[in-house]
Parts: C-alpha cells; sequence; structure tokens
C-alpha cells in the first residue's frame, strides 16, 4: 500500500495489522500507528496460554532528529485533537512477511519492522533509515524512543496510579521494569547509544473503536525511560520486548526463523494462488497452544478459544494447511475436556472451568474429525483417541443432558431452557437471549444426524453390524422426522426452529448445513430452492447475511453500545464464514461444475477485497448488513478464515490432498457410508 502526505487519517486509523505468536499473545495496531482499541499494543503477553493476556507494552513515541530537526513519527488520539501526526510522513505499508513501514522525512527513508518470536511473549521492532543516493546529506541522524505501557488486562484499562513502581534497572544492552506486582517483568534489549530515566505519566489517550462501541475510551500510559539511538553510523536501531531476557544479537537469527516458518506455511498449500496464501498466512495466526496440546483463537482481539469456532474452523486452518499433527492435538485437548457428552463452550481469559452452554459446539466435533478422517485416514488416532468420546456423546444426548438436550420422541434433538441461547445465534444480554431459537433448530437436526451417520461409518469400518445397525436405526428414524416436519411449502425453503407446534418461519442461513455436511439431511431434490432462498435473500459481497431484510426483524446495521450492537447481531448482521458451506452446498447440488465454480469465485470476490479493507490479510468476523457492509466485530475471526479457505481450496480449487490410503483400503460396498465426500 502506498500513500501521500494527503493520506485521509480515518482510512490509516480504519487499516489494522495483527502479529501473534502461537501461544494466544499478540501485537496489533493501526496503519497510522495511533492505538484505535484498547487491544491494540506492541506486546499484548499471554501470561498462561492462551489466554491470562496482558498489555504491557502499548507503544513507542517515536521522534527522528536530522540535524537540528525534530520530526514525530507517532500518532496518538487525544481529546478534540491528533497528535502528533506522523501519518503523514508514512509513505508505504505492507506485510512482507510482517508488518513493515516506510516513512519519508527530508529526502530519508525509514523503514519500521514488527514481529514477534512464534512460541514466546516476545515483540521484536527493529528501524532502518535509507538515504536517497541524491538526497541531502545531513551531520547527524538519531532516533528517540519512549516506551509507554500499561501494564493490565487487555480488557481494562490504566490510568495513572501511585501504585506503580518506577525502578528501572539498567543493564548491558537491556532495561528492566517491574511496574506492578504480580505482572512479569518487562525485559528491553536494545542496541541504543543512550538511556535517559523519565518517569512521566502521558494522559487522556482515546480509542475511537472502543468510543463507536459504547465503551470506555480514554486511557493513560506511562514512560518509565528514553532510548537514543545513533542512525548517523550505524542506520540501524533495535529492540526486543519480552518476558525473558533476551540479547539484541537474536535479532538476525528472530528474523530469519520467522521468515523461514512463514515461507513453509506457504509452501503447505497446493496449487495456492496469491488469495490462499494469504489466508493460510492468517490461519497461522489463529493457532495456539493449550498445555502440551493446541487450540485455536476464535477472534482477535478479545475472544479466547471456543469449542463451535474451533470445530467449525479446524479443517481450513490445519487440514487445508496440511498441519495434521495440529489437527489431532486441537481434537484431542477438546476430546479431554467433553463433561456430560458436551464440548466446552468457551474457556474464560481468567484460566476458570470451561462453560458448557452450546448444543453446536459437540457436534461440530463430529465434523472436523470427519474432515481429518479425509485428510489423513488416520482411523487408529480416531479409534484409540476420540472413539469412545463420540460413543459417550451420543450417550448422554440419548438420555439427555444439560440446558434440556436430548433426543425426543421423533428422534430429533431437542435443546434450550428459558433465557438460554445454545446455538450459534448466541446474543445475550442480561437476562435475554435475543435469539434463544428453543426447540429443534434446523442445523441441529442436521448435525445430529451427521454425527449419527458418522459413527455408523465407524461401525460398518470396525465390522461392529449391531452398532452400525443402531446408528442407521437412529439416523434413519431422525431423516424420516425431519422430511415430515421441515419443509416450508410456502417460501420454498426449510423452518429455522420448530417447537411442539411454532414453526419458525423467518429466513435464515440455518438451512445451510443441510446441504453442507459430510452426510446432508435434505434431500437432493429440495437443494436447489433452498440455495436459490438463501442466494436472493441473504447473500451479500461479504458473505451470508443472519436474517431476510423483509422481516421485521432485520437490522441493517450493527453499531451503537452492548444492547443495539447484540440485538443487531443475528438479525440481518452479514458472517462471512457462513459463505463457506454456502459454496460447498453450492457446488455439490451443481456437480462441481466450471459455471459453478465461476459463480462462486464471484461471490470470493468481495472477501479477497476484504483482505485489504480492515485488519489486513484477515477477515473479519462480520458486516453490516446492508451496502457498503461496513465490517464490524472481531477484526480477524478464526471461523471466518477457515470456512472460506476451505471452501476455496476443497470446492473451487479441488486442489485437496485426501489420504491416498483413505482412497485405497475401503470397499466399493461401504463407498457410500465412507468419510469421502470430496
Amino acid at each position: 500500500m502506498r500513500f501521500d502526505n494527503g493520506t485521509d487519517i480515518n482510512r490509516l486509523a480504519s487499516l489494522e495489522w495483527i502479529e501473534t505468536n502461537g501461544l494466544g499473545g499478540f501485537a496489533s495496531c493501526t496503519v497510522a500507528g495511533m492505538n484505535s482499541r484498547r487491544y491494540h499494543g506492541l506486546l499484548t503477553a499471554a501470561t498462561r496460554p492462551p489466554v491470562g493476556r496482558f498489555v504491557l507494552l502499548s507503544k513507542f513515541e517515536e521522534t527522528l532528529i536530522i540535524g537540528e530537526q525534530r520530526f514525530e513519527l507517532s500518532s496518538n488520539q487525544y481529546p478534540g485533537a491528533i497528535h502528533p501526526s506522523g501519518f503523514t510522513y508514512l509513505r508505504e505499508f505492507c506485510l512482507d512477511p510482517f508488518p513493515t513501514f516506510i516513512y519519508e522525512v527530508e529526502g530519508m527513508r525509514i523503514e519500521k519492522r514488527i514481529f514477534m518470536v512464534h512460541d514466546e511473549n516476545t515483540a521484536v521492532i527493529e528501524y532502518e533509515l535509507k538515504r536517497d543516493e541524491d538526497g541531502p546529506h545531513y551531520r547527524s541522524c538519531s532516533l528517540e524512543l519512549r516506551p509507554l505501557i500499561a501494564f493490565r488486562d487487555y480488557h481494562s484499562l490504566t490510568h495513572s496510579n501511585g501504585a506503580i513502581n518506577k525502578a528501572v534497572a539498567i543493564g548491558s544492552q537491556r532495561v528492566t521494569i517491574e511496574p506492578y506486582a504480580g505482572l512479569p517483568p518487562l525485559y528491553v534489549a536494545h542496541n541504543a547509544a543512550r538511556i535517559h530515566i523519565t518517569g512521566d505519566w502521558y494522559y487522556n489517550f482515546e480509542y475511537r473503536a472502543e468510543q463507536e462501541r459504547g465503551l470506555d475510551f480514554q486511557e493513560d500510559l506511562y514512560n518509565p525511560f528514553l532510548l537514543e539511538f545513533d542512525l548517523t553510523n550505524s542506520r540501524a536501531a533495535a529492540l526486543i520486548a519480552s518476558t525473558e531476557q533476551r540479547s539484541i544479537f537474536q535479532v538476525p537469527a528472530f528474523r530469519e526463523r520467522e521468515i523461514e516458518r512463514r515461507r513453509a506455511l506457504s509452501a503447505a498449500v497446493p496449487d495456492a494462488d496469491e488469495f490462499v496464501r494469504r489466508l493460510t498466512v492468517a490461519a497461522d495466526q489463529f493457532v495456539a497452544k493449550r498445555g502440551d496440546l493446541q487450540t485455536v483463537i476464535a477472534g482477535y482481539h478479545w475472544f479466547s478459544d471456543w469449542g463451535r469456532d474451533t470445530m467449525i474452523a479446524l479443517p481450513g486452518l490445519t487440514l487445508v494447511t496440511g498441519r495434521f499433527d495440529t489437527a489431532r492435538k486441537i481434537l484431542k485437548a477438546f476430546a479431554k475436556s467433553v463433561d456430560q457428552g458436551m464440548l466446552p463452550n468457551r474457556w474464560p481469559d481468567a484460566g476458570e472451568m470451561p462453560e458448557y452452554n452450546t448444543v453446536d459446539a459437540t457436534l461440530w466435533f463430529f465434523e472436523a474429525i470427519a474432515a481429518y478422517l479425509r485428510y489423513t485416514g488416520d482411523y487408529d488416532f480416531v479409534f484409540a483417541e476420540l472413539l469412545e468420546v463420540c460413543k459417550d456423546i451420543i450417550d448422554w444426548h440419548l438420555q439427555g443432558t444439560r440446558f434440556g438436550i436430548h433426543v425426543n420422541e421423533l428422534g430429533l434433538l431437542h435443546c434450550g431452557e428459558s433465557g438460554t441461547q445454545l446455538t450459534w445465534m448466541d446474543a445475550k444480554v442480561g437476562d435475554c437471549a435475543i435469539t434463544p431459537r428453543q426447540g429443534m433448530p434446523v442445523e441441529i437436526q442436521a448435525l445430529w444426524y451427521n454425527a449419527l451417520r458418522i459413527m455408523q461409518s465407524f461401525a460398518l469400518t470396525l465390522k461392529d453390524s449391531a452398532a452400525e445397525q443402531e446408528f442407521g436405526r437412529l439416523a434413519d428414524r431422525a431423516q424420516s422426522s425431519f422430511k415430515a416436519l421441515f419443509w416450508n411449502e410456502r417460501a420454498g425453503c426449510l423452518f429455522d426452529v420448530i417447537d411442539g407446534e411454532q414453526r419458525d418461519a423467518r429466513i435464515r442461513p440455518n438451512q445451510i448445513f443441510t446441504l453442507s455436511l459430510t452426510y446432508p439431511l435434505a434431500p437432493s431434490e429440495w437443494a436447489e430452492s433452498i440455495l436459490n432462498t438463501v442466494e436472493k435473500e441473504l447473500l451479500t459481497s461479504r458473505g451470508i447475511r443472519s436474517l431476510a431484510p423483509s422481516d421485521a426483524a432485520y437490522r441493517p446495521h450493527y453499531s451503537g453500545g452492548v444492547w443495539e450492537r447484540d440485538s443487531a447481531y443475528h438479525q440481518g448482521t452479514v458472517w462471512s464464514w457462513l459463505l463457506g458451506p454456502f459454496i460447498t452446498a453450492y457446488m455439490r447440488s451443481h456437480g462441481h461444475s466450471d459455471a459453478a465454480r465461476e459463480r462462486a469465485k464471484e461471490w470470493l470476490g468481495g472477501i479477497e477485497a476484504h483482505l485489504d479493507e480492515a485488519c489486513i490479510s484477515q477477515i473479519s468476523e462480520i458486516f453490516d448488513a446492508a451496502e457498503p457492509f461496513t465490517p464490524r466485530g472481531c477484526a480477524a475471526q478464526a471461523w471466518s478464515v477457515g470456512e472460506i479457505l476451505r471452501a476455496t481450496v476443497e470446492d473451487v480449487l479441488r486442489s485437496t490432498r485426501l489420504s491416498k490410503e483413505t482412497l485405497d483400503t475401503r470397499g466399493e460396498s461401504d463407498r457410500d457410508l465412507a468419510v469421502l465426500t470430496v
């Protein structure tokens, strides 16, 4: 991206970047260098990976000194003013392969690079002076950096206080501060020529994104010291900000290792075009450690790991990208957390016990396993580590588990109690569930049926005829009841929820899943009408609306305070992740024809354009339901990236690496029950 000195600050402040470290920690800011969220900072450390996240180093105030002149490169939003206005010197920004900024000042070019060290709470920041050959030459050039620290939970804000420990320990090319007890020290390794103790508070930073969300948006930050770098001779300045003691001499090795790691990520995807390459690198940013295993951060900047998001995102994040060991570790981590036949909905940030208020996360677990088998054929792992857990899940659902989740007399899955929100449409304000969907939601029936068929295929592989017959009987019963109940003849699509005699005829995207899963529940003769309805009412250039505009409850914009936003969250708001299953269902219905592939490419074009309009090379969580489809919610969302990447590779490019063992060793007689739908 190239800019001139007339570039609108609002545009630069709307463009974000993010670097992650594989632990749940991250560095992030706007391209303008102005923090617009409480979550922005150069080092947000995950103290209990992948959670326990604290913003330690918020930013640097950067001053370039050429001769006797001082030029401020940083930018901040204060009440009624932006100061300084360093964004006017910004000429280029790119991810090559990590955030790189080029500033032009008085014929000189300063290049700034930022990246995180994988598996460490460590950020590296480099500056390099590049003089134009024909430009003016000055006697001296130096760079002053004033670190501004927050040292607070990343959901919170800090204000000037007397409790801060102002002590600064100065060593050889290292500075250490420990502002508050109970938080890790911050070690700053550097190649500065001089260091000066300061001890100043900077007041009233404003975060416009938080203000727009109706949240507290003002913060004070503390500056403990100043680093002065001599660029006249060395031309380069470097820092390592870390919770561990690091040497400044490690910078080149850290940089090369990270470049090579990202190069390997891109190379792992077959026939990768530029769109797929960018999404592959984006996918890596969501994978994080959980103990000895791994998990998926649902979204940046504020989500932790969620069961539903993880299972939906897993095929795109790990299987399409060839990270099969990562997929195994994620599946194993969640299998160990199953309780009363349920996967956790989420693990809280503070590290408390997981929450289990979800009906669909557990059922998406089966679909993730099926996808894993399509790519690896690794039945040994599945049968040794996951099969008994899957059986236990089915048993609990048959007998009944939390929140009224049980198989009813029709063989369909009923869920929900007053005040609960168990499906992915889970917005809730206080005790008010905006979209409770109590009863028999359509996608839950698709997921339940799919789980039964997958269990039937497992029994078939194990030659367990009794189990095969029982799972087949349960699946047949569910399918028969579904066909009798869910077709909405008047609308030419499916009811969204059935609860007793009540039929919810609102047109929502949930019916897509009856066509997109490994084992489709809806009969093929319904497919064209369902897809046409969804395309006509819900499809946009950024994804799928959550409710048709013709509905009285439709909300075209996601904005305002918590109540306003949450009441619009699933009442029209566009979700990009839904485009993945829609494309899968569409391509399957149209036999993966060339014409269908071209249409799918057109739909993906809007997402490709979006990669440069919000968080660079990432996909936002949601968008307004009306044009211009403004990005909203999380700036980077795991299932958005995962599902778009999966559908692009599996359904549009058709370049998946299905296991040869899976394809070669299963007999023709059981192909209809094999997990081989691609």
